[in-house]
């Protein structure tokens, strides 16, 4: 749970002032959706802290402006292991004000804030800064500033695990220079407005790194320019929103290799940055497992979202990440994950795990964006049924049923999926595995492969390029498919258990119903009654008993993820 106190405190907090009675209420509904009766919350016995809550929740001092573009401009000192360079920050008011909080980890220093051309004054409280302006800031007004940093940034140990700069050196030697910071958060690294919920509409990453290094960042490259000092200078331009955690940046001695593919609009322009020892094992690789990957994620969820942009594939020193439009690869140019199958079916050691999964998320991550880790389901859930549909398109729909359901042993049922809110809190990583069966089991319900299909693309085009929420998700899904899932979704991410369809068996009469923790519970089943020849039929047990004349019942647990319990009497 989140500590009230802690929520108190920012309200009282002289260096936040709420200067109207509706934040104060606002406020106060924060204090109760944290506490509230939700199973995720209650469940979740971690102890938060004031720092917690500073990164994750949405204050007025982070709601008063709206991020509209960023350059990041940083240059890496690969022997001291340490970055400098600035952020400009360029914003929309959305309401009055004179004060505002930035996020950078307190490890890195803030040389100064600049403002038309003056400092300004900022204080720090753990993770946070607050910025002070010289005026009021009227809403609806356009401005911006600049912060100047340096340091030596958070180094990780198990990327993309826990998070951090990676310091590696290639096969000859050479420098070999990455980040992760997904879950750790982008301010670990660079000046940012932390938080899911904005995107900047544009963005500009400049890197200097000592040449013949190149960096690969997202976007497409604007320019590189020579310097004298013997470094040099790649601008990359990022043309769509994107959120923080999928800004990177990727330092190495890579030989750079091109293709197009025609895809649902248009050309695309695909582009791999690989050691120049692999380049010949990544031509060939790369390109018998890209473009049956977009051709099968564009016919189930829309076209690519970022033509533009492109789409690239960047060897990195660790495993693998969804970074927007540049993707880190380090899968070793194996099938399966890391020589592995998820499934346990075989079906997936025939494709590449981290480019299908991995570009899964260009979707759903990247284009569909939750404004809150705690609702990290949204894009790891779709980016692991995502797999599945690969498997689907190239194999038939039974093989993508099969693989999904291989996923099950994987589940842990821990904890909730969704985490808790407003303290920067991702749910179990039953996410993956759990949500994919879920998502699947919703597919049967709605038993209309077109609607399905046609859910899929329009949650890409309604959402896409936006942050988003479990409930804008499960409505949309709920309107579009005409029924109303919201029950079936709360007991799957709310709660541990997954359904359990009791069975009492007397004479020719089957008893049934659903045990659930999600009150009025329903969801119909399909099962075969009379004799295992039977045809499928759908039933819908609720959480009272029902009945039906049969001295024989089977549940259909390959398309729905349920338990069947019998009940002897």
């Amino acid at each position: 749970m989140i500590f009230i106190s802690d929520l108190l405190d920012i309200i009282n907090n002289k260096k936040i002032r709420l200067y109207s009675m509706h934040r104060y209420l606002f406020l106060a509904f924060i204090i109760l959706a944290a506490t509230g009766s939700n199973a995720q919350l209650s469940q979740d016995k971690t102890t938060y802290t004031k720092a917690d809550t500073l990164r994750g929740m949405l204050t007025s001092l982070r709601t008063c402006y709206d991020i509209n573009f960023y350059h990041l401009d940083i240059s890496i000192d690969i022997d001291k292991r340490s970055i400098s360079g600035s952020t400009l920050f360029s914003f929309t008011a959305n309401n009055n004000f004179k004060k505002l909080q930035i996020d950078l980890f307190e490890n890195l220093q803030i040389e100064q804030v600049i403002y038309k051309k003056q400092k300004l004054a900022f204080t720090r409280e753990f993770n946070a800064v607050y910025i002070d302006f010289p005026e009021q800031i009227e809403t609806g007004a356009k401005d911006e500033f600049t912060v100047y940093y340096s340091g030596s940034p958070h180094i990780t140990e198990n990327a993309p695990w826990d998070g951090g700069f990676v310091f590696a050196k290639d096969s000859l030697g050479k420098s070999w220079i990455a980040v992760a910071c997904q879950g750790l958060g982008a301010s670990s690294w660079w000046p940012n407005k932390d938080h899911q919920s904005d995107e900047p509409d544009s963005m500009l990453i400049s890197v200097t790194v000592p040449s013949p290094l190149i960096n690969v960042s997202n976007g497409t490259l604007r320019s590189v320019q020579k310097l004298n000092n013997g470094h040099t200078r790649y601008n990359w331009f990022v043309s769509y929103p994107i959120n923080n955690y999928c800004a990177t940046i990727n330092v190495g001695d890579f030989a750079h290799f091109s293709d197009v593919y025609m895809g649902e609009a248009g050309t695309l322009q695909l582009d791999y940055y690989v050691l120049k020892e692999n380049l010949t094992k990544a031509q060939q690789h790369f390109k018998v497992n890209v473009k049956p990957m977009l051709k099968a994620f564009e016919y189930w969820f829309g076209p690519y979202p970022f033509y533009r942009d492109g789409y690239k594939l960047v060897e990195t020193p660790y495993l693998g990440l969804e970074n927007q439009t540049a993707i880190a690869y380090g899968n070793k140019y194996q099938q399966g994950y890391n020589g592995k199958d998820w499934s346990g079916t075989g079906l997936g050691l025939s494709w590449d795990y981290l480019i299908v999964h991995e570009s899964g998320h260009e979707w759903f991550g990247n284009n569909i964006t939750a404004k809150d880790i705690a609702d990290m389901w949204i894009h790891e859930s779709f980016a692991t049924y995502a797999e599945g549909l690969f498997v689907e398109s190239n194999k038939g729909a039974e093989a993508g049923t099969r693989y999904i359901k291989g996923l099950r042993s994987h589940v842990k049922n821990d904890s909730p999926i969704i985490g808790t809110y407003n303290v920067n809190k991702e749910g179990s990583g039953d996410m993956y595995f759990k949500g994919a069966n879920m998502l699947h089991t919703i597919r049967t319900i709605i038993n209309d492969d077109l609607k399905w299909r046609n859910i899929l693309r329009e949650l890409n085009n309604q959402f896409g390029l936006k942050t988003t929420t479990t409930e804008e998700v499960v409505n949309y899904i709920n309107k579009t498919s005409g029924i109303n899932l919201t029950k079936v979704f709360d007991q799957y991410l709310r709660y541990t258990e997954i359904p359990v369809l009791e069975i009492k068996k007397s004479a020719n009469i089957i008893h049934y119903r659903w045990k659930v923790n999600v009150k009025d519970f329903e969801m119909p089943v399909k099962v075969k009654y009379g004799t295992r020849s039977s045809t499928w039929k759908t039933i819908r047990p609720t959480t009272e008993w029902q009945t039906l004349k049969s001295k024989f019942i089977l549940a259909d647990t390959d398309n729905f993820f349920i338990k069947t319990k019998i009940i002897r009497h």
